[in-house]
């Protein structure tokens, strides 16, 4: 007969398996081993805050530098003050008063608080230490186990600690000054001392409550500014894509123009020649067919950047020469502007001249936003060696004029990425008079120039 019942799997080499109860323990000795035992008294200096913030701004430049110390001056002082209650309530217990001063209370309640500004957690484990010897050397012989000094600079200790390490190290300081206070009162002050571990314990867990909630408060601050920077950071990589798409849709056109020119002429051009050479015939059929085939692929390549709402312009590109057109409706839009010619003016690569023109719509275009009702000018100059452009624009006037949405590129991103795309050269910046200016550079080799 078989035996059907479900034995259980042990681990290799025999071990029982382990309760979840067991591993949870030993992960809460692994978390406490490695919060309060691990280095505990390692070097850890407790680090000046900045002087930027909303507040320390405002303070003069003599003051701000004694300011990033604030954090160290607040811990010594509630030393001092520990101190100073501890001295207060002292008085040397029968017998002890030829072995030890008067001073050793407010020692005993200073050192640990100091020692928070260098060794956090090996302060905590100095108070609980201490602890007891402050009972003993108290005056205050009814407040077991914790005397009126070891009481506050406990307390102090507990909340500096919990603000310099993370709430898991907070949450064991609390329990193991809790089990402190009762192994104390269980063993040497039951029925005989008024005891106060349940006073310092609520008040510890309200300090360490409100140390918590600003430890997730800062955290969350953090994370919503690091993802701030992220959406920042993408959105800034979305508007590249969206003007480099813009860029290549235009193109587009331009180059699909040149590319129909050359099969028209490729297949027109046998028929100019009498008689011509069967090689010379196929030669420019496989022009042609090349031509075609170009053109094809333009058109899967614009049906991959083309926007959901993309509509095929009816128009050719824009050129120079439509410049009066454009600088006619921005006038119409608010924005008195000038046009100034300088060079001889010559017809340049369609593609110089669609970005030069796209370059100037949205240098106006950005006036129109920022500075609605202002002067602005044009400057052209047809240079050797390339194209210069220089748009400014005067300070927006003293009326509240509403701002226009003329354009719908993205300002100086778009503006760049086509002067980049020509190797061209590109300055922005403000004027003297509180205006702004954008100057342009796009290089033109003198064999293009001259076609």
């Amino acid at each position: 007969m078989t035996d059907t019942t479900q034995t259980q799997k042990t681990p290799p080499g025999g071990a029982k398996p382990r309760s979840p109860e067991f591993r949870l323990d030993v992960d809460a000795l692994r978390g406490l081993r490695q919060d309060l035992l691990h280095d505990a008294f390692a070097y850890r200096p407790l680090p000046r805050i900045r002087v930027d913030g909303p507040i320390t701004r405002r303070l003069p430049e003599g003051v701000r530098g004694y300011a990033a110390w604030t954090p160290h001056a607040v811990t010594v002082l509630c030393g001092l003050f520990a101190m100073a209650v501890a001295s207060t309530a002292n008085d040397v217990g029968p017998g002890a008063r030829s072995l030890v001063p008067g001073l050793m209370p407010g020692l005993l309640a200073l050192l640990p608080v100091l020692l928070t500004l260098v060794r956090p957690v090996g302060a905590f484990w100095l108070s609980l230490a201490a602890t007891p010897f402050a009972a003993v050397f108290s005056r205050s012989w009814g407040d077991w186990p914790w005397p009126p000094g070891a009481f506050v600079s406990h307390l102090v200790v507990l909340t500096v600690v919990a603000l310099r390490t993370r709430p898991r190290t907070a949450a064991w300081m609390w329990v193991l000054t809790a089990l402190y206070g009762m192994a104390a009162e269980t063993l040497f002050g039951a029925g005989h001392y008024e005891t106060d571990s349940v006073v310092l314990l609520f008040l510890a867990a309200l300090a360490l409550l409100v140390v918590t909630v600003l430890h997730v408060r800062s955290a969350a601050e953090r994370e919503v500014t690091a993802q701030l920077s992220v959406t920042a950071h993408e959105r800034s990589k979305r508007t590249l894509l969206e003007e480099r798409t813009t860029i290549a849709r235009e193109l587009h056109d331009v180059v699909a123009h040149h590319m129909s020119v050359v099969a028209i002429q490729a297949e027109a051009a046998p028929y100019r020649v009498e008689n011509p050479p069967p090689e010379l015939e196929q030669a420019f059929v496989t022009i042609r067919e090349n031509a075609v085939a170009a053109l094809t692929e333009l058109r899967r390549v614009l049906g991959v950047v083309r926007a959901e709402d993309y509509e095929a312009p009816d128009a050719p590109q824009p050129t120079l020469a439509d410049l009066e057109a454009l600088l006619a409706n921005v006038r119409d839009a608010g924005l008195s502007v000038e046009k100034v010619v300088t060079g001889a003016v010559r017809e340049l690569p369609q593609g110089v001249e669609l970005s030069a023109y796209r370059i100037v719509q949205e240098a106006l275009s950005n006036a129109l936003r920022h500075a609605p009702g202002a002067t602005a000018r044009v400057e052209i100059g047809y240079v050797l060696g390339g194209l210069g452009l220089r748009i400014v624009n005067g300070p927006a006037p003293a009326a509240n004029l509403v701002k226009s949405t003329h354009g719908a590129g993205h300002g100086i991103t778009g503006m760049r990425e086509r002067v980049t795309m020509l190797d061209g050269e590109m300055t922005t910046g403000e004027t003297d008079d509180g205006g702004y200016e954008v100057t342009v550079f796009l290089p033109v080799p003198v064999t293009e120039e001259s076609g």
